[in-house]
C-alpha cells in the first residue's frame, strides 16, 4: 500500500506500509492536522484506544480525536516545515504499530479473568446463606444446603491443606476450617456459610483495591524510540527497529525525530530536547564530539551519531532499570492482619483444645475458633481503603492501593522535581525591555515576533504566543537564516534583525548598551554584561536591529500559581521536610528553591535518573518516610524508589505507571486533598481495630466461662466486622 499525502507549497509525502494489517486512507492533510479514515475503528475499540495511547505519547502531537462512527482519526500537531515529511511518516508507522503492542496502562481496573474468579469466590458461599435462610422457612433438603456449604468450603480446606502440607504452618484458612467444620458437624450450616461469605467479600474488596504489583516492563521501553536510521558502509541511509542497532553503528537523527541510542555526535549540530530525560526546560546544543542520550528530541538540526549504547544500556534505559528492580512491596492491604492471625492460629487452637477437654463441649470450642480477633479487620480494612479511595477521587486524585495510603499518612519528607511539578513546563515570556532612545518595547516585540515566526524552539513558540496575547501583528519576514544554538538573523521591513543569545550579538560584534539610556545608568552598569534590572529574570533573549543593541525579551518557565502555597502548607501544618531535585542547573534550582522557601541545603541539582533515585535511598537511609512528585522518565526511578510517589494526570505514561498517587488534576492543591485523606483513614483504622477487638475479647471471656452458642459467638463477630466495616464507610458521607 503506498500513502501519498498532499501538503501545501508543494509537500508530498509517500509512504510505504510494508506487511499491512490494516487498511486506512488520508481524507484531508494540511500542515498540522491530518485525517485518516481507518475501517478498524469501527470493528475494534482496543485498537482505537492503543491508537490513541501511542500518538498521544509523541510530544509533538497536541490532539487525538476519534470517531468510531464514522473510522476516522484526526491528528493535530506541531506544526514546522523541516520535519512535517519525517513526522507524517512516523503517524503513518504507528497506524501500523497499534494492532500489535501492548500499551501501558493505569491498571487501575482488573482483568475481565481475574474479576470472574474473584466473583466465583463471593457466589457459592452467598448461594449457601441463601439456601440456609430459605432452609429455615421452607423444606429444602438439609443434604442439599449441606453439599453446597461442603463446596463453598473447598476452597478454604485446600487452602489449609497447602499450607500444612507445602508451608509447615497452621495459618488463618485452618482456623477458619476448623471453625467451620465444627459449627456445620452440629448441624449449623447458616452460620459457616455466612462466615465464609463475608471473608469472601473482604478478600475480593482487597484484591480488587489492590495497586498491581507487576508491571509489563518490557512496554517501558517502548519510550526509548522504535526506530532509527542507520548509514549503511555502501553509504546508503536505512530504517530499522532501534532494537536492532549495534554498538559502532552511524544513527542519523533528523529534525522532530528521538535520540533512540546513546553515543558520540560524529557530524552536524542540533538543539536537543532533554527535558524526558533530565528534566531541562530548555533545549541545549549539541554538535561534533558531545554526547547525547536515547529518549531525547532534536528539535532542530541533523546529527550522526556514533553509537556507544543501545538498549537497556542507554541512559534512559538504565532508568527503566531501575524502576524494575525497585522493592516490590506486597500491596495486600491487611497484611498485618493477616500476620496478627496467623500468629494467632496456635493460641486460639491450644485455648480451644484446653476449653473442650475441660468442658467436653464441641460448641464451646467452635465458639472461641470462631472469636478470632481477625475477621473484622479482614473486612473492615479493605471495606475502609476502598471508601477512602473512593474519597480521593472526588478530590481529583487517584490513589492506586491501600498501602499507598498508609505510606502517604506516614510520609514525614517530601522530594519535589522541579520542572513541570513546582514550575509550569512550559516556557512564558514576562517582560519585554527596549533600549530607550532606540525603539518601542511594541515595535521591539513586533520585529522579534516577525523573525522568531515558524520555529519550533520553546522561546520561540512562547515569544509568538505572547505577541498573540498583545495583538501583534505578524511581519512578512524577508531573508532568514538560524543558527542552531544562536539565533535568527532575518530581513524585516527593510531593517536587519537579530534575535538569539548575547554570543549571537557578540558574533557580531554589537554592544550591549543598558536598556534605560546611558545618562540613566552608572558607567560600570553600561559593560558587555546586561547590568540592568530585567537581568533578574531566568533567561533573556536579545533583540538587535540593524547591528545596534535594541533590547530583551525575558522569559521563564512559572512556577505552578499554587506551589508556594502549597509548600508552606506542607511545612507548617504538616511538618514536612521538602527537597528540590531536579536535572536542571544549580542556580536556576536555587533560585526557585529561594522563591518557594526551600532551605538550599535541600536542593540537588544536575541530577540525572540514576542519581534521583540514589539519593531518595540516601533519605530513606536516614530513617526518613520519603515522597517523591515528579511527572517525566527522568523521575521515574526516584518514584520507584520512594515510599510514596506521587505523579500528574498529564505526566509522561511511564512516570504514571510507576507513582501511587496521580493527581488527575494536574493541581497541588489536590496533593494537600489526598494527605487529609490519607491521615484521615489511618484514624479511621484504629477505630476499626478497637470495634473488631474489644466486643471479640469480652465475647471469647463469656464463651470461656459460662459458655456461648456458636451462632451467638458469631453474630459478635459478625457483627463487630459489619461494625467496623460500616465506620470504614465514613469517608463516603462526605460531600466536599
Amino acid at each position: 500500500m503506498v500513502l501519498a499525502v498532499k501538503l501545501p507549497d508543494n509537500m508530498e509525502i509517500a509512504v510505504k506500509a510494508k506487511n499491512t494489517a490494516i487498511t486506512y486512507s488520508v481524507v484531508h492533510a494540511i500542515p498540522g492536522r491530518v485525517r485518516f479514515r481507518i475501517p478498524l475503528l469501527a470493528e475494534d475499540g482496543d485498537y482505537g484506544w492503543r491508537l490513541e495511547t501511542l500518538l498521544k505519547s509523541d510530544s509533538r502531537v497536541t490532539e487525538v480525536r476519534i470517531n468510531r462512527q464514522a473510522a476516522s482519526i484526526v491528528i493535530q500537531y506541531q506544526q514546522c516545515e523541516n520535519y512535517n515529511r519525517a513526522f507524517l511518516k512516523q503517524i503513518v508507522r504507528s497506524l501500523q504499530l497499534a494492532t500489535t503492542i501492548n500499551t501501558i496502562t493505569q491498571n487501575t481496573t482488573t482483568s475481565p479473568e481475574v474479576a470472574e474468579a474473584e466473583d466465583a469466590g463471593v457466589k457459592l458461599p452467598a448461594f449457601a446463606v441463601l439456601l440456609a435462610l430459605l432452609g429455615l422457612r421452607l423444606p429444602i433438603p438439609q443434604s442439599l444446603i449441606a453439599s453446597v456449604v461442603a463446596l463453598a468450603a473447598w476452597p478454604v480446606a485446600k487452602r489449609a491443606y497447602n499450607s500444612i502440607t507445602k508451608n509447615r504452618k497452621l495459618n488463618i484458612d485452618c482456623l477458619d476450617f476448623m471453625a467451620i467444620s465444627l459449627t456445620a458437624a452440629q448441624g449449623n450450616l447458616l452460620t459457616p456459610a455466612l462466615v465464609m461469605t463475608l471473608h469472601e467479600i473482604g478478600d475480593m474488596i482487597r484484591d480488587r483495591t489492590a495497586r498491581v504489583s507487576e508491571q509489563n516492563a518490557s512496554n517501558l521501553l517502548d519510550s526509548l524510540g522504535r526506530y532509527a536510521w542507520v548509514l549503511q558502509p555502501d553509504g546508503q541511509k536505512q530504517q530499522i527497529e532501534a532494537t536492532s542497532v549495534q554498538q559502532g553503528d552511524t544513527v542519523i537523527v533528523y529534525p522532530g525525530e528521538q535520540i533512540p541510542v546513546d553515543g558520540q555526535v560524529l557530524r552536524g549540530k542540533a538543539l536537543i530536547d532533554q527535558q524526558k530525560l533530565t528534566g531541562e526546560s530548555l533545549p541545549v546544543l549539541r554538535q561534533i564530539g558531545e554526547t547525547v542520550y536515547a529518549s531525547t528530541l532534536v528539535r532542530e538540526g541533523e546529527i550522526y551519531i556514533y553509537t556507544e549504547k543501545v538498549g537497556n544500556a542507554t541512559r534512559a534505559g538504565a532508568s527503566i532499570e531501575l524502576v524494575q528492580q525497585a522493592p516490590v512491596h506486597d500491596t495486600r492491604m491487611e497484611n498485618y492482619a493477616a500476620t496478627i492471625a496467623d500468629k494467632a492460629v496456635i493460641p486460639s487452637l491450644l485455648f480451644a483444645g484446653i476449653v473442650l477437654f475441660a468442658t467436653q463441649n464441641p460448641a464451646r470450642a467452635a465458639s472461641i475458633l470462631t472469636l478470632d480477633f481477625v475477621t473484622g479487620i479482614r473486612v473492615s480494612l479493605p471495606t475502609t481503603f476502598l471508601a477512602a479511595l473512593t474519597h480521593a477521587t472526588r478530590h481529583g486524585v487517584l490513589i492506586r492501593s491501600g498501602r499507598a495510603l498508609e505510606k502517604l499518612a506516614q510520609v514525614d519528607t517530601l522530594v519535589f522535581d522541579k520542572t513541570g511539578t513546582l514550575t509550569q513546563g512550559n516556557i512564558q515570556v514576562v517582560a519585554v525591555e527596549a533600549v530607550a532612545e532606540r525603539i518601542s518595547t511594541s515595535r521591539l516585540l513586533e520585529l522579534a515576533t516577525a523573525a522568531e515566526q515558524r520555529l519550533t524552539h520553546p522561546v520561540a513558540e512562547a515569544v509568538m504566543r505572547y505577541a498573540a496575547e498583545q495583538d501583534i501583528a505578524i511581519l512578512p519576514r524577508g531573508e532568514w537564516s538560524y543558527e542552531i544554538g544562536l539565533g535568527v538573523i532575518a530581513q524585516i521591513d527593510g531593517q536587519e534583525v537579530l534575535v538569539g543569545s548575547d554570543r549571537l550579538l557578540s558574533k557580531f560584534n554589537i554592544r550591549l548598551t543598558c536598556l534605560y539610556g546611558e545618562h540613566h545608568c552608572q558607567p560600570e552598569d553600561c559593560t558587555n554584561t546586561l547590568n540592568c534590572p530585567i537581568s533578574a529574570h531566568d533567561s533573556l533573549l536579545y533583540i538587535a536591529v540593524n547591528r545596534e543593541f535594541a533590547g530583551v525579551i525575558a522569559y521563564t518557565d512559572p512556577l505552578r500559581p499554587e506551589s508556594s502555597a502549597i509548600l508552606e502548607q506542607l511545612q507548617t501544618e504538616y511538618g514536612m521536610e521538602i527537597h528540590l531535585l531536579t536535572g536542571d542547573s544549580q542556580t536556576k534550582a536555587q533560585m526557585v528553591a529561594e522563591k518557594l522557601g526551600i532551605p538550599l541545603s535541600n536542593v540537588h541539582a544536575e541530577a540525572f535518573p540514576e542519581t534521583k533515585a540514589a539519593i531518595i535511598q540516601q533519605l530513606k537511609a536516614e530513617g526518613k518516610t520519603v515522597g517523591y512528585t515528579g511527572d517525566g522518565l527522568n523521575d521515574s526511578a526516584a518514584l520507584a524508589y520512594a515510599d510514596a510517589a506521587i505523579s500528574f494526570g498529564d505526566g509522561s505514561e511511564i512516570a504514571r505507571e510507576t507513582a501511587d498517587v496521580v493527581l488527575m488534576n494536574n493541581n497541588l492543591t489536590s496533593f494537600v486533598d489526598a494527605m487529609a485523606i490519607a491521615r484521615q483513614t489511618k484514624t479511621v483504622i484504629g477505630q476499626n481495630m478497637s470495634l473488631a477487638v474489644v466486643p471479640n475479647l469480652a465475647a471469647l471471656g463469656l464463651a470461656t466461662t459460662i459458655g456461648m452458642h456458636p451462632l451467638a459467638a458469631t453474630v459478635i463477630h459478625n457483627g463487630s466486622a459489619i461494625a467496623a466495616g460500616l465506620n470504614g464507610l465514613r469517608p463516603l458521607m462526605h460531600r466536599d
